[in-house]
């Protein structure tokens, strides 16, 4: 079967790989749609995505949806209390705990923490985790989530990076009737906006150095836009600030217009090693920064919100096949292309 495989830094192809057995306590995935992520880019580009290093060839994807086409005999009572059966829309959750571990109870139930969690996609670890950007994938019966009727799965596929902006808001506390600024108009970014306004926040701004990006954040929602390129200044006094561009030399700017005992959360990843950031304000307005990673289970919240009506099709500006997915990840890095989430079609 066909498979998106990077193999080293600036060496990515669409190949043949085999086609996966499903075993009897797993699923067979028929994949359809997957989103290109910015850690597929980094691992293309970079041959890692920050401390993961790659070592062996790797399949990509995270992002993705499909349709059950295998049951494992093991798996079908199982699998039919949830409604699921052949031909079932779901997307996956990518993450799989492994080790023994103790977690403080404070934050056991935040598994997202986990010391050691493999994640579609990924080189973290060896023998790496194969991602999605295939034809077919086995996952186990756990990690899927049925997409609800009314929710395509190309957008499906699109309910993990919106997991990952919901958890970002859920570490902000409740922003109901509050002011957000949301920094980093990326995929994640919008996402974010739109997490915001759905959590019932009464203002929200979105800031970006593109002007294509801020198209998207207002279609996404925002309430206002700025662009410090062309001179706009960022509000002062916001509630919460969502920092979703990683940038280290935005941050002096986005501290200073939180409020007073307000909360910044760090969506955005900053770089591997030292970075020069203006902090000093966390201190004298007492701020609390908070960081967020990845998601526990908002991937579920996701397309609970898609079925009530979120719209993340604005998101998806660009659409390739998977024969042609190479040039679907030059879109994706060229910010010149005016490309957010470039989808390809896997099925």
């Amino acid at each position: 079967m066909k498979a998106v495989v990077v193999y080293g830094k600036g060496d990515l192809r669409v190949d043949d790989i085999a086609e996966p057995t499903c075993g009897p306590t797993e699923v067979l995935v028929a994949m359809e749609w997957g989103g290109i992520c910015g850690s597929d880019i980094s691992y293309w580009k970079h041959g890692a995505s920050g401390t993961a290093v790659l070592r062996d060839p790797l399949v990509l994807g995270h992002e993705v949806s499909g349709r059950v086409a295998g049951i494992g005999e093991g798996t079908t009572a199982a699998l039919a209390a949830q409604g699921i059966s052949l031909g079932t829309p779901v997307t996956i959750h990518p993450a799989t705990l492994v080790g023994e571990h103790r977690m403080p109870a404070e934050t056991a139930s935040r598994t997202n923490l986990w010391p050691e969690v493999r994640y579609f996609g990924s080189a973290a670890f060896a023998p790496h985790e194969q991602g999605g950007f295939s034809r077919f994938r086995t996952v186990r019966p756990d990690q899927l989530r049925v997409v609800p009727a009314g929710v395509d799965l190309k957008a499906a596929a699109l309910a993990e990076p919106f997991g990952v902006a919901l958890h970002a808001l859920n570490r902000a506390g409740d922003v109901a009737g509050r002011t957000v600024l949301v920094n980093g108009c990326g995929p994640i970014g919008a996402l974010a906006v739109a997490a915001a306004k759905a959590a019932g926040a009464a203002h929200v701004v979105a800031a970006d150095l593109s002007v294509a990006a801020l198209d998207i954040a207002r279609r996404m929602g925002a309430d206002q836009t700025v662009n410090p390129a062309d001179g706009g200044v960022l509000p002062t006094d916001v509630d919460v600030a969502i920092e979703a561009s990683g940038a280290p030399r935005a941050l002096g700017g986005v501290i200073a217009a939180v409020r007073r005992g307000g909360v910044l959360v760090q969506v955005g990843n900053l770089p591997v090693g030292e970075v020069s950031a203006a902090l000093g304000n966390i201190v004298t307005r007492e701020i609390d920064y908070r960081g967020s990673y990845r998601f526990v289970d908002e991937i579920s919240t996701a397309l609970e919100l898609m079925a009530a009506g979120v719209d993340v099709s604005p998101l998806m500006t660009h659409e390739v096949s998977l024969a042609d997915a190479v040039h679907g990840f030059e879109l994706a890095a060229d910010r010149a292309s005016g490309s957010s989430k470039v989808m390809i079609r896997l099925g």
